[in-house]
Formats: structure tokens, sequence, C-alpha cells
């Protein structure tokens, strides 16, 4: 239903990185769905993978490979997440990044694979390999747009962003591509993303922004509360834009870049719930006035997770005494509720733990009602604070989860 998502952005390319697309027909006939990127030679390279036990055979593989070379080329597939595959789900794994290793000329340890899809069935191999020849030689700068429609699974639109910034009279890039629709509450990244830029930047530097800035976006949204066994997300920095090298963030470039580097990750990151599976609404879920962060962070989850929350925004119905209820139980230590506050859409309906004095019925009507919703509460505990974002749960969720293999 794409909640208000805007268009694919044009992206004119990042220096260093080359993107193709074929067609292997892992699911479906005639559909996109494997994607290589090439990286550059001297990229820094940074990940966050799900935190899942119950981790995906891929992604076993990607940490080790990191661990062991460094990494030149992306092998991604949808329609199949070889997950919950055993030990022949890794072989099989190994053995498209040993094709495409070979086809390239790199190192096994320096190809990355990435699926997405059912979990539970064996990866189609043959394939896989079959399309990579095609990926390769469709490879080009420009191919952003064909990359996001070829890592989606449920998802109804390709979701990408892209950001320019100057400093000093230089322009660096920044782009950027996400899938995901059900199974997302990440609790690490997305449940893929793939993030690129021109900049220099040392390779440690880069694991500490993706992951501060992972925490403000991709950690920060649910759909369906279930964290998927897949979650996978890489940023790749060429240092094609021949800045000295930034080696800490606390630099005035280092700054720059990283303002410009969290709206692309929470753009990605608020293109997956617009996109959730059959969302009608985009909820931003804001907790102030909290002693500590964590209080914040639990009692907007908790909000966002409910299921009675999420069907009253589906239907627009003002049942608002559903979230107090959650405030309730969220277990906040030392809750008072009688300083409890809450807004919705900018009209407050309920004021020291009850109904607010100037409520009335037809305020939460209008409330409820729009595409965009804004819940703000109030702990009035501190001055601390934590933002989620979520969907509603409609009937077109239930259809797509209950038919998701056929």
């Amino acid at each position: 239903m794409a909640v208000g998502l805007q268009d694919f952005p044009f992206i004119p390319g990042i220096d260093g990185i080359r993107i193709g697309v074929a067609e292997a027909g892992i699911k479906k006939p005639n559909n996109k769905d494997v994607v290589v990127f090439e990286i550059c030679e001297g990229a820094s390279v940074a990940s966050v993978f799900t935190q899942n036990a119950f981790c995906a055979a891929p992604v076993r593989i990607c940490r080790s490979h990191l661990a062991q070379a460094d990494s030149r080329y992306l092998l991604i597939n949808t329609g199949n997440a070889n997950a919950g595959t055993g030990k022949s789900g890794v072989d099989n794994a190994l053995t498209t990044c040993q094709y495409l290793a070979e086809q390239t000329g790199v190192p096994l340890q320096a190809v990355l694979p990435f699926s997405t899809g059912v979990i539970g069935e064996p990866l189609p191999v043959a394939k896989i390999t079959a399309a990579i020849p095609d990926a390769l030689a469709n490879l080009s700068a420009d191919n952003w747009s064909s990359a996001g429609f070829g890592i989606m699974t449920t998802d109804t639109l390709p979701k990408g962003s892209f950001r320019e910034f100057k400093f000093e009279d230089k322009v660096y890039r920044i782009a950027g591509i996400s899938k995901g629709a059900g199974m997302i509450r990440p609790n690490m990244a997305t449940m893929l993303g793939y993030l690129c830029t021109d900049v220099a930047i040392a390779a440690e530097s880069l694991q500490q922004l993706l992951k501060k800035t992972t925490d403000k976006s991709f950690n920060r949204i649910t759909v369906d509360s279930d964290t998927s066994t897949n979650d996978s997300c890489i940023a790749i920095a060429t240092g094609k834009a021949g800045n000295p090298i930034i080696e800490t963030l606390d630099t005035p470039l280092a700054q720059a870049f990283e303002v410009a580097f969290t709206e692309v990750m929470q753009e990605l990151a608020h293109a997956i719930v617009r996109d959730g599976e059959g969302a009608t609404k985009f909820v931003t879920v804001e907790v102030v006035g909290a002693k500590q962060t964590s209080d914040a962070t639990k009692t907007a989850f908790e909000i966002a997770h409910s299921p009675l929350v999420k069907t009253a925004l589906f239907a627009s119905d003002p049942n608002w005494g559903r979230i107090l209820a959650v405030v309730g139980r969220a277990g906040v230590e030392g809750l008072d509720v009688d300083k409890v506050q809450l807004h919705i859409n900018g009209f407050e309906i309920a004021r020291d733990g009850g109904r607010s004095p100037d409520y009335l019925e037809e305020h939460g009507v209008q409330a409820m009602a729009p595409q965009d919703i804004h819940i703000c509460v109030d702990l009035g505990m501190g001055d601390q604070m934590d933002t989620v974002w979520t969907t509603d749960f409609s009937h077109e969720y239930v259809t797509i989860n209950a038919e998701y293999r056929t």
C-alpha cells in the first residue's frame, strides 16, 4: 500500500561502485532477483547483522569473510533466505561465492553473500550461478534503481536515498538502497540495506558511524516485532572523493558526513515502514520525559508492537485508552501514572493520567484519521526521550503473510 512512499530518487552513481542485475527465476519467472555490487580496491567496508541466533547461512559467511579479506563483491539473491538450511545452506552459499570469485579473479573471501525470501528452502545454486554472468555483463555505475527492484520480496516499491553534501568547496555523495516490508524489527539494521559513499574514511571509523546511525534509524523501526534471520546492512566508502582520510568522527568533515549519512539511513528506514506489509498508516511514536533513554525506548516499542494499538490505528478509532494501558505495562520503574500526558497529532488526549478536560471525541477522530500519525507520550519523570517508527495492522497484512509461500 506504500503510505506516502516517494518515487525512487535519481542516483547519479558513486565513483568506485558498479552494480549488475539479472533474472534467475528463483521464485518467479522474469523477475530481477540477483544483484551484484562491484567494489573498487582499497574501499572501507562496515557491517551490522541480525542478532537473531538462528541467523542465515549468508550472514555467517559474511561475518567470516569480512574478518579474512578486503571485500570486492556483494552477491545478493531474493526469493530464498537460505536460513534454516543447516550445513548444506552454508555449502550452497559458498558455492555461489566461489563461482563469482572465479568469474572475477578475486579470492573467495572477497565475496559477501546475502539472501532474502522464504526460510527453510534449499538455495537454488544452479539458478544463481547461471545468472551471475548476466549480472556481471550488466555492471554499471547507474544501476541503483534496478538494484532497488532486484532486492525486493514483498515490497511494493523499491527504496532508495541519495544525498550530496558540500564541505570546503568539495562535493561528496552518499547513496543507499534497502528492502523490507515484513518480519521487521531489525534489532541491528534492516532486512537488507546497502550504502555507498565516495568519502575516504578509515574502516574502524566507518564501522563506528554505521553502528551509531543504525541505532537512530533501522534499530528504531518495527512493522510486526519479528527480527529476521537475514538482516544485514553494509556501508562502503570508496575513498574516490580524494579527501584526507577521516580517522575519527570528531573532525568537521566527519561531522558533516555523519549528518548526511544519518539522513540517508533514516530515509531508508522510514521507507521500509511506509511500505510495511498491508500498512495504511505511518506512525511516529515519541516518548519524552523519561528518567533514562532505555525507558523511553522500551515504552515506545511496546506501543508500536501492541496489536490492540495497531488495529485501532488501522480503524482510525480513537481508542486511546489502549495506549495508556501499554504505557502502564511497559515496565518503567517508578512510573507515576498521574503525571503521564498523551498527545496524538497535536491534540492533547490525556493529561495527568486521565482524559484531558479539553478533549472531545471529535478531536480523537481528527487525530487518528490522517495517514501520518504522531503519538507523543510524556512520562513526566525526566528529560530523556526516544522515537520509534511503525505501522498499523490491516486485513491485508494477514493476507500477505497467510499466503506468503503461494
